[in-house]
């Protein structure tokens, strides 16, 4: 594949390396291998180092894995039944108390578990798969039939898998299976206020 991604300043390679593909290759995935990726959610920043970030995961092909397909939009399923785990990514909506004061609503777990799920995607990048997180999902079912507590939230789900070639796909989406680009950065970062 041609990687047509050039950056606007200097970056390691893997943050141009990773994107969201749709064609995978239906294979399996080791445990160790799942357990690493997530490994390396564990270590993302959070505020206060709460950590709000959590994982619920079904292998391919195991108990759960009809189940987590279930979830997702038609055309999410169409693409991600052919990869080798899906993640749901939660986040704790409650800070706990403890010696500095009573539990509190947290302002930043949806942003935290979005670090999580960076460091989650640029792993499985490093390890030679790719993830692909999904918002086409019914958030509602999911938060049911997993038991999800109240005080948490479904953030998105993710695919993860080894890439297979574009022509697995339906003809609509094999046009698509580019990496895509990133508006300049002169678009996205301003000195002081934000420009008129």
């Amino acid at each position: 594949m041609i990687m047509d991604r050039t950056p606007d300043h200097p970056v390691e390679p893997i943050f141009l390396d990773r994107w969201s593909p749709r064609a995978y290759d239906a294979t399996s995935m080791p445990s160790s291998d799942l357990l690493t990726i997530l490994e390396a959610a564990r270590w993302a920043p959070s505020a206060y180092n709460f950590q709000p970030w959590r994982f619920l995961y079904s292998h391919r092909h195991d108990a759960h894995w009809n189940t987590y397909l279930s979830f997702l939009d038609p055309f999410n399923a169409g693409w991600a039944q052919y990869t080798s785990a899906l993640v749901i990514v939660l986040s704790d909506t409650i800070i706990p108390g403890g010696a500095t004061g009573p539990q509190k609503r947290s302002r930043t777990h949806s942003f935290d578990a979005g670090a999580a799920w960076a460091q989650l995607a640029l792993q499985a990048t490093s390890l030679g798969y790719q993830a692909h997180a999904m918002a086409g999902i019914n958030f509602d079912q999911s938060h049911k039939d997993l038991i999800v507590p109240e005080r948490y939230r479904v953030e998105i789900a993710v695919a993860i898998g080894k890439r297979a070639d574009p022509s697995v796909l339906p003809d609509e989406l094999q046009d698509r299976e580019i990496p895509s680009q990133r508006l300049p950065m002169n678009e996205i970062a301003f000195a002081g206020v934000f420009p008129e």
